[in-house]
């Protein structure tokens, strides 16, 4: 079996966990390879000294490998799928961060879940992604894919901005707004929800759009068939607007037109029992907790 192996940042909770990780894959003859960065901060260390010439390094993923696990947050996992990209590696998280909402295994149950990966014991949760496209030559994303939303917010200003809004090219609205959210499923328990967006299951085959801050108090999230396209047209004071793609931010002219839709393949997300979505939101938002009870 051959594993990959990433984490975005390195502190002494991801080589806590990396230690036990690393050690219980080899009893378990796996293959690992770790990503090139962090391989390079970890190959010396004495903590590994005795299996470090089973711990390869990797720069780019290809489709013999298995897995990947993520050491991290949400926001390493949201890195992780960068590189997974349309391999469908299933992914998994190992939760070193804060909330953890996709990154499920905890430090301390590290070698029970892997048994339960190694042995089969688990589903695939497959999430759709967001791709974006502009009428621009001019203008070029590193990646034009988002697994929790794309989102179109002011720049170098506190005027609101308008955003003219089409679903497979009709008319369908312009949101006087701070800015406006597409969230798929699996972003919706993200920024979306922090603007009054609603919660979707995410086997749902939808997308969310959410208002920021709108100015007309009638201008609601509305959910929408994930099959259509979102067209935007941004216009306001200033001479430019941001797009942002899971927290990865490029600038871009108001003459610009962005088109929105799903991708045609999806991120495999591996689900362990009890770490279904319905579990995660009553574990980690405290979904139905009611403090009188």
């Amino acid at each position: 079996m051959k594993i990959a192996i990433y984490a975005l940042k390195y502190n002494e909770k991801v080589k806590s966990a990396l230690v036990t990780l690393t050690n219980f894959l080899i009893n378990n003859k796996a293959d690992i390879y770790v990503d090139y960065s962090l391989h390079k901060k970890i190959i010396d260390l004495k903590e590994f000294e005795s299996i470090r010439e089973k711990l390869f390094s990797y720069d780019k993923l290809n489709k013999t490998f298995d897995f990947l696990i993520s050491m991290g947050g949400d926001g390493t996992i949201l890195r992780a799928i960068t590189q997974v990209k349309d391999l469908e590696i299933p992914i998994v998280g190992i939760n070193t961060g804060n909330l953890g909402f996709l990154s499920t295994i905890t430090i301390d149950n590290i070698e029970n879940a892997l048994k339960k990966i190694l042995n089969g014991k688990y589903k695939i949760s497959n999430r759709c992604l967001l791709s974006i496209e502009t009428d621009s030559k001019s203008v070029t994303f590193d990646l034009n894919f988002a697994l929790n939303e794309i989102a179109v917010g002011r720049k170098n200003t506190t005027s609101m901005i308008s955003i003219k809004t089409w679903l497979d090219d009709e008319y369908l609205t312009s949101y006087w707004a701070d800015g406006l959210i597409i969230s798929t499923p699996t972003g919706s328990t993200g920024y979306s929800l922090s603007c009054g967006g609603p919660l979707i299951m995410p086997e749902s085959e939808s997308l969310v759009l959410t208002p920021i801050a709108p100015h007309n108090l009638s201008a609601r999230p509305l959910v929408i068939p994930a099959k259509h396209k979102i067209s935007l047209k941004i216009s306001g004071r200033e001479n430019e607007f941001l797009v942002s793609l899971d927290s990865r931010i490029n600038s871009l002219k108001n003459s610009t037109t962005i088109t929105i839709k799903k991708t045609p393949y999806s991120i495999k997300m591996i689900e362990l029992d009890g770490g279904s979505f319905i579990e995660t939101l009553r574990k980690k938002l405290l979904w139905g907790v009611d403090q009188r009870n």
